[in-house]
């Protein structure tokens, strides 16, 4: 099932007080960037996030799940209505974060 393009704005609207958040839209997903690094996507309308330590720190709770067969495991963020929380996570997550690889 191919994630929405209004969950999708959504989730782009509750991190819009970040600023330099964007996305790639690859086989109906997306996958959501913050300042050039991935930091997870929205995949059947559900939006995960890598695990890095923050991440886990800040949601000890979260389920892990699959964002397609063959992936791995990604972190389920289910207060996506808070805006606080979610500019709290990215900004946690983003040092934690490999840089983008260099294009060929």
């Amino acid at each position: 099932m191919a994630s929405s393009k209004e969950y999708l704005d959504f989730i782009l609207e509750q991190l819009s007080e970040l600023g330099d958040v964007t996305y790639r839209a690859m086989m109906g997903e997306y996958i959501i960037y913050y300042r050039g690094k991935i930091v997870g996507g929205i995949y059947d309308d559900r939006l995960l996030v890598k695990p890095t330590k923050s991440a886990v720190t800040m949601m000890p709770n979260a389920g892990m799940e699959l964002p397609y067969d063959g992936a791995k495991e990604m972190l389920l963020v289910d207060d996506v209505d808070n805006k606080e929380f979610l500019r709290e996570l990215l900004e946690a997550m983003y040092e934690e974060l490999p840089a983008p690889k260099k294009k060929k």
